[in-house]
This record gives structure tokens, C-alpha cells and sequence, in this order.
């Protein structure tokens, strides 16, 4: 019977349309609420029992940093892969337990192409260090999977090899083929600084992460160093993390706008279970239905602002967030 309302479930959320989210948020809700443990017991604690929970409004989001202490399943599966996140030495990093890697890079790829077309049309290049030297991760296996989808021969990963990848570029450039340019932010700053060069045409997309080595920059002031670097008039970004199956982007500007499998939400700073205003500063709360192995509903650290349409900025983090929402089931 669960395998028989998952596979029902997996086949609404890969076609869902933004008319039908409400309804399959709350389907899968009441899914995981029944078989999540983790998440049935958190409702239990804030006495919200899932016959309660009659609109999407109204769903508890689960804290995010559960993602470092916990497994987190629905449903009983063993784990094809496991996707972590980076951290320093000492720190405690997020895993999460990948019961479907097909489904995750499906996933991912409906979400590019909603906002940019066809995958295969770009020649795709990835420009990932620090996350090409550690396993598990997610974005890694992203982009992996894109170069793979790519028609185009010479995609592929650089890790430092910028004299490379600029020989590509200007071969692409050349031949007239949509590029790709795939960064982790403080490479891009480091081949900005070393490399600067004419990469108009090129879709830059920075990820997000300095991982310690660099001093982090807001978001304004980093487009505006890589524009000026690159002439190019706008630096495109993506949004994600280990603990999302689905991702957002950001044709510059600094709105992001999510996948067709994600809705974004804010909430108060100083109630994590209040709503917050749209257009006001807040915490994020995101739904991702392609996180219907684990957990959909998650309370993020992320500060940010939504908007009305759907768009949302990222402003920072949450200060001493390791400490916020999850004193309901410290053990």
C-alpha cells in the first residue's frame, strides 16, 4: 500500500502545475505525517495532529538543522546514496538520504529547464572546487548530470584548470554555442581577479559559497565585481542545498524564483511558527515536494523576503541559528 501511494504520489509531483500545489502539498503532508517518525513526533510535541493541518498555511516546517542529527525517511527504504554538505573541521555537516538518485537529477533538470530551455542546448561548464574534493555532493551530482545531458563534447568539470576552461569558452564563443558557466562564488571571484576576461554571451551562474576562503560579500556587491570582470551585464544564480531535491535561480536582480516542486515562505524571526508578511524580512520556509523520501517541510536558516508573486531575495542567516527551533525535542 505505501509503495502503491508513493509511486501515485511520485507521478503528480513530476508533472505538478502551479494550480495544483496546494492540493499535492497537502497529500503529501498527510503522507509523511503518517510515516515519518522523526516528523510525526515533532507534530506530537507541538500538539498539531495532522487532521488539523487543513491548508498548506497551517503545515509545521520541520527545523533544518535535524538534518545534522537525524536520519530522515519516510517510509521504510535503504539509502541508494547519501548527499552531505561542506563544513569546517569539528563542525557537524547535514546529511540526506537519497532513496532515488534518477528522481533527484530529473528533478533538478525540469527545474532548469522551466527557466532556461532545453539542457542538451548548452555546452556546460562546471567550475566546482572544494565540492569536486569531498564526496556526497549534491551539486556535484547536479552538475554532473547536466554535462552528461549536454550535446555539446567539450563540457565538463575544471576544478582549478581556469586556463582550460577559458580555451573552451572561446572555442564556444567562437562557434556561437550557448554556454553554461556553472561557479562556485569564490572560484568565479578568483578567475575575476587572475583571469579577467570577455565572457559576454556566457551564462554565469554563481552557487552561493566562499567555504572559508574568501571574506563573504553580499550579493550586489559580488555580481558587480564578476560583471565588471566578465563584461557581461548580469550574473545568473542558483539556489540550493543538501537538504533540497529542488533548486531556484535568479536571472540577476536578486529575485529568485523556484522550481515547480518548491514554494518559498517567510517567517518570523522571533515566532518560527508565525507567518510573516510578504515583502518583510523573515526566516524561509520552503516546500519541496521532490523531498517526498524524507522530509517536504522544512524551516531553513536562511533570511530573506518573499514576495506575492512567488519571488524571493536571500539576505543572510539566522545569527546562532544552531540554538534556534529545535529545543522541542532536544534529547
Amino acid at each position: 500500500m505505501e509503495n502503491q501511494i508513493r509511486q501515485y504520489l511520485t507521478k503528480k509531483i513530476e508533472t505538478v502545475a502551479p494550480s495544483d500545489f496546494d492540493s499535492l502539498a497537502m497529500e503529501v503532508f498527510q503522507y509523511q505525517a503518517q510515516r515519518n517518525m522523526l516528523y510525526a513526533q515533532y507534530l506530537r510535541l507541538l500538539q498539531k495532529p495532522p487532521e488539523s493541518v487543513t491548508a498548506p498555511a497551517d503545515i509545521p516546517f520541520l527545523p533544518i538543522q535535524f538534518f545534522k542529527n537525524q536520519t530522515i525517511q519516510t517510509g521504510t527504504w535503504t539509502p541508494a546514496d547519501t548527499f552531505s554538505s561542506s563544513g569546517t573541521t569539528g563542525q557537524i555537516t547535514s546529511r540526506h538520504a537519497v532513496r532515488a538518485p534518477g528522481f533527484y537529477l530529473r528533478n533538478t533538470r525540469r527545474g532548469f529547464e522551466h527557466f532556461y530551455g532545453n539542457l542538451a542546448d548548452y555546452c556546460v561548464l562546471a567550475l566546482l572546487p572544494a565540492y569536486l574534493e569531498r564526496p556526497g555532493s549534491s551539486l556535484v551530482a547536479m552538475a554532473d548530470y547536466f554535462i552528461q545531458q549536454s550535446r555539446y563534447a567539450p563540457s565538463g568539470f575544471f576544478l582549478y584548470n581556469t586556463n582550460e576552461l577559458l580555451k573552451v569558452v572561446q572555442i564556444c564563443q567562437k562557434k556561437q554555442w550557448p554556454v553554461l558557466l556553472l561557479g562556485v562564488t569564490f572560484a568565479l571571484l578568483d578567475l575575476a581577479e587572475q583571469r579577467p576576461t570577455d565572457l559576454s554571451g556566457i551564462t554565469i551562474m554563481e552557487t552561493g559559497g566562499m567555504k572559508g576562503r574568501r571574506r563573504e560579500m553580499i550579493r550586489s556587491e559580488l555580481h558587480e565585481v564578476l560583471c565588471s570582470a566578465f563584461r557581461v551585464q548580469t550574473i545568473h544564480s542558483e539556489y540550493g542545498m543538501t537538504e533540497l531535491f529542488s533548486q531556484a535561480y535568479s536571472k540577476g536582480q536578486g529575485l529568485f524564483y523556484p522550481a515547480p516542486t518548491m514554494r518559498v515562505y517567510a517567517r518570523q524571526i522571533t515566532d518560527p511558527l508565525a507567518a510573516e508578511m510578504p515583502g518583510k524580512t523573515g526566516a524561509l520556509n520552503i516546500i519541496d515536494l521532490a523531498n517526498l523520501d524524507t522530509i517536504s517541510f522544512i524551516a531553513t536558516d536562511d533570511l530573506g523576503k518573499v514576495y506575492p508573486n512567488g519571488s524571493f531575495e536571500v539576505l543572510g542567516r539566522l545569527d546562532n541559528s544552531d540554538l534556534r527551533g529545535c529545543n522541542l525535542m532536544v534529547q
